[in-house]
């Protein structure tokens, strides 16, 4: 009997049965579905709904010492980026930046200073007529007030040079950050609670009492966790390109290079919940303890907003995070078309953190 016992039969038999618990359970659809798509329906409509605030750059060979400089630079509708150039034209080509502001002086005309508009194909043209009305009356104050005698301090040139660019959207940062979001939740607060109820319930010392491996069991339960987790993945990738054209720059190729990625990552995220399950003493220290490993990572890691806009002392620990890893590679992947090659520095650090999250993890893992 016990030589023509299929172990790959009941592993998978574990499987089923944990993907069917799963599903049965609303706080894992809550945690794993619902929760990003509200994000995302939030981010995606305030993406399509314009905004108020610019973001501009002032040209680096620029004349700071006119008055039009300081008032633009004054205007609170205005933000300034301080990039090198070739991130600024990172950032048009992406739709970042509506402008960058070139103020020169004009020797040509009876006007001292020239103002030249830099754009792309990217930027809203709705987003490039606003800001080149709030120059304008800025002009045209500083007239009234500094230059009664002349026609204008500034003028600002008709032609705006305008570079390729492919429309960077809101959702086209959020949405990987939300399924960062999905996975790291089911990783760590999934199996840690899977694992410590299968413990406190006895149905781990039930296996035992069936030819079934350990190895198998913990296998079994895997992979359920992995399919359901992989299901949403696609539910959320799917929604975003939908209804808010998330971008896949290569179609189905891309799609499944952000399967292989997800596969990664959430086998990552796995790892800490293993080690939560372990440490736990009780089921009402398992909430703590998660949180340990994922609400840094969920403010540190790029979610919600960029980790530039983090003080200058803070981003290395940000860039050490492997959320921030995950979430890097697959905007990548994405919208700049990078294979799962070019992003062998992010697949690389995910994979060591496996190592020693795992290393941690069988050394904590109580079965009983």
């Amino acid at each position: 009997m016990k030589g023509n016992y299929n172990q790959l039969r009941a592993m998978l038999s574990i499987t089923k049965g944990s993907l069917i618990a799963t599903f049965r359970s609303p706080s894992a659809v809550l945690f794993s579905i619902g929760f990003p798509l509200i994000f995302i329906l939030v981010f995606g409509f305030i993406g399509n709904s314009g905004g108020i605030t610019l973001r501009v750059a002032i040209d680096k060979h620029s004349d700071t010492l006119n008055p039009v400089y300081s008032i633009i630079k004054s205007i609170p509708s205005l933000k300034f980026i301080n990039k090198s150039d070739e991130e600024v034209r990172e950032d048009l080509e992406k739709g970042r930046l509506v402008a960058v502001i070139d103020i020169e002086k004009n020797n040509t005309q009876n006007i001292p200073y020239q103002i030249q508009l830099k754009s792309s194909e990217a930027v809203s043209p709705q987003n490039l007529n606003i800001l080149r009305q709030i120059i304008q009356s800025i002009i045209s104050g500083v007239n009234k007030k500094m230059y009664p005698n002349n026609s204008s301090i500034a003028l600002v040139n008709d032609e705006v040079q305008k570079i390729p660019g492919r429309i960077y959207r809101t959702i086209d940062f959020i949405l990987p950050g939300q399924l960062g979001f999905s996975l790291l939740s089911a990783g760590v607060f999934g199996v840690a609670f899977l694992f410590f109820n299968l413990r406190q319930q006895l149905v781990l010392k039930r296996f035992y009492a069936t030819p079934i491996r350990r190895s198998y069991i913990i296998l079994g339960e895997t992979f359920s966790r992995v399919i359901f987790q992989l299901l949403t993945s696609v539910i959320i990738i799917g929604i975003g390109n939908i209804a808010f054209h998330f971008t896949l720059i290569h179609g189905v190729i891309t799609f499944l290079e952000i399967m292989v990625l997800s596969f990664e990552a959430l086998l990552v995220f796995m790892g800490f919940g293993f080690i939560v399950s372990g440490l736990a003493k009780n089921e009402n220290t398992i909430p703590p303890f998660a949180n340990l490993f994922t609400l840094p990572q969920f403010l540190l890691s790029g979610t919600f907003f960029s980790i530039d806009n983090f003080p200058t002392w803070l981003q290395p620990l940000c860039k050490i995070l492997p959320l921030t890893h995950f979430n890097n590679a697959m905007r990548n992947i994405a919208f700049e078309g990078a294979s799962l090659a070019d992003s062998w520095k992010e697949i690389g650090i995910l994979g060591i953190w496996g190592i020693v999250i795992f290393t941690i993890a069988i050394k904590v893992f109580k079965w009983e």
